[in-house]
């Protein structure tokens, strides 16, 4: 029984279960900032683009192929997702100090 109390210790110590619903929460909000991206900002901005096929651009260098579209999105897809954390962090850090 010394082995549960330990382990039991450990997770208090350490907040692990409070992590593992961070990790959790922080997962189901990054597919929904990815939903937000691919299913309403991209179709704005698309239009706008030659070829339309952005996502999947590249640049062919020889031998050497550049994927510029998937690093296009994946860069939009952080900014995106930057933004949402610093504003949620400004409001739970606002709400603390009222």
């Amino acid at each position: 029984m010394k082995i549960f109390s330990e382990f039991k210790e450990f997770l208090n110590e350490y907040k692990v279960i409070g992590l593992a619903v961070a990790f959790v929460i922080g997962v189901a909000a990054t597919a929904l900032v990815k939903s937000i991206v691919d299913n309403i900002i991209m179709p704005l901005i698309t239009p706008w683009i030659p070829g339309g096929a952005w996502e999947t651009a590249t640049l062919t260098i020889g031998r050497v192929v550049i994927g510029w579209g998937p690093f296009l999105s994946a860069l939009i897809n952080f900014l995106i997702i930057a933004v949402v954390v610093f504003f949620i962090a400004k409001f739970m850090v606002g709400a603390e100090k009222k």
